[in-house]
């Protein structure tokens, strides 16, 4: 009975018996099964030393005096190959023992001398076994904090909160080898409260049927662990909960998964408030931005809703031409603030329905100028500044404030100078009325190669033929931006 509570919990422990005497090796596999181990026997050494090779053995009980070769020779080629396996060497007498200096250098765990009483063997082997568990235990820490590191760029994301709460609960799978998550986020970004569930697999059912508060009360002490779910909270920089995360392991979680959930836990909180505070900050920079663009929409009512269009214009192309998400942002930005700059233009000139005189005409081309330096006091926008300094340049040269030629122009700025100039031909203003949507396509072609960028007009007019259904969108574009 005693022997069958020692067998408990060896099954993870694998040894091969060596040893040319067959009742010698059939011996020590009836005794080690017994306390649980799976053993493995083998007569002949060089076909153990290819089977160490081959196979994921733990332990090696090796006969020192052997033929062909004897053990210390056995361990020689082990050791070029394999330095982990635990060695310990059977000797008939205790005056065969190979000298201390040579156990040391062949990294031999002990040695036993044979008898028909196997418990000093098995007390030797056991040492070998805690040792053997430390090992694991730290390469699974190392192994896990490498797999964290590596995992905490792929949570991070200023962008989206949905985005991060994906990767969040993707990567704390990954890192545990989960089927089913939760994750339950709790955040306001400027509105009321919100409450959004993302699970993969399954999901966490114990998770999802309890109310968010109900779930708060019980995880305030820290991270829970039932059966084989584990369960945490996340946090804000204010210690305030903006989540809370579950996963559902195959087998009841051990000291080390559960800790590596919980310092997975603390960067998935970072990246989570992180992205909330960038959220917010986005948004004031938004808002500011559009009280501003706002007003100048006021100062100028035949050009209200031309900022919107452009900006709408601009990003539904470059989609088009297969651009990454950042260049698209760009140019929506860069389309929604480009004539910022005109709040700073005098509503005599501003307004005027008679053609402008030379000096007036100089103080409107200096509105870029002037959107670029507002832009530029914000931080968020800097990256956009000079897309809207530059989108009255010309390709020939000619164009303002710079007067930049070519791809000295910034891409960005080529593609929202033709959607400024086509939605500006088909809108009525002081100075003009509007043209058609076919004479609009004509001047673009027109002027492709001296004021606009050629390759892009030509993919633009191509783009255009979708017409009737982009005419459609930019009636109702404010609610796409």
């Amino acid at each position: 009975m005693e022997k069958e509570k020692r067998s408990n919990g060896n099954g993870d422990i694998s040894i091969l018996a060596l040893d040319d005497d067959p009742i010698v090796t059939a011996m020590l596999q009836s005794y080690f099964q017994k306390a649980g181990f799976r053993i493995d026997v083998e007569n002949d050494p060089f076909v153990a030393i290819e089977r160490i090779r081959e196979g994921d053995y733990d332990i090696l009980l090796l006969d020192y005096l052997m033929m062909p070769i004897c053990g210390d020779k056995v361990v020689e080629q082990i050791r070029k190959f394999n330095r982990e396996i635990f060695i310990i060497l059977l000797t008939g007498k205790r005056s065969l023992v190979p000298p201390l200096q040579t156990i040391r250098e062949l990294d031999i765990q002990g040695y036993y001398e044979k008898s028909n009483r196997l418990e000093q063997l098995e007390l030797l082997i056991e040492s070998c076994v805690k040792s053997i568990r430390q090992l694991r235990t730290i390469r699974n820490y190392q192994e896990s904090t490498a797999s964290l590191i590596e995992a905490i760029p792929h949570i991070y994301n200023l962008e989206n909160i949905d985005i991060v709460g994906e990767n969040i609960l993707r990567t704390s799978m990954n890192l545990l080898g989960c089927q089913n998550g939760t994750l339950i986020l709790n955040f306001s970004d400027g509105g009321a409260p919100e409450i959004r569930i993302i699970r993969a697999g399954n999901g966490i059912a114990t998770i999802e049927n309890q109310s968010f508060v109900t779930l708060v009360g019980k995880l305030r002490k820290g991270t829970n662990s039932e059966g084989q779910i584990l369960e945490t909270l996340l946090y804000d920089e204010n210690n305030s909960v903006i989540g809370i995360l579950g996963v559902e392991l195959a087998d009841t979680p051990t000291l080390h998964e559960v800790q590596l959930f919980q310092l997975f836990a603390r960067q998935s909180s970072a990246a989570l408030g992180n992205t909330l505070l960038m959220s917010k900050i986005r948004k004031s920079y938004m808002e500011m931005a559009q009280m501003i663009r706002l007003m100048v929409d006021a100062k100028d009512i035949y050009t209200r809703g031309h900022s919107d269009r452009v900006a709408y214009l601009s990003e539904k192309f470059a989609l088009a031409m297969n651009k990454d998400k950042e260049f698209c942002e760009r140019v929506r930005l860069a389309g929604l603030f480009h004539d910022i700059g005109k709040i700073a233009v005098p509503d005599e000139i501003l307004l005027s329905n008679r053609a402008l005189t030379e000096s007036e005409f100089e103080i409107i081309k200096e509105h870029p100028r002037k959107s670029f330096d507002i832009l530029s006091a914000v931080d968020h926008y800097k990256d956009i500044a000079h897309i809207v300094l530059e989108h009255h340049e010309r390709i020939d040269g000619r164009g303002y404030p710079n007067g930049l030629k070519g791809e000295e122009i910034s891409e960005e700025a080529r593609i929202v100078s033709i959607a400024d100039a086509f939605d500006a031909m088909l809108s009525i203003r002081t100075y003009n009325e509007a043209i058609t949507f076919e004479e609009a396509r004509g001047q673009l072609v027109k002027h492709k190669g001296t004021q606009f960028d050629a390759d892009i007009v030509d993919f633009f007019i191509q783009w255009l033929e979708d017409w009737e259904q982009i005419e459609k969108e930019l009636e109702n574009c404010t609610k796409f931006l």
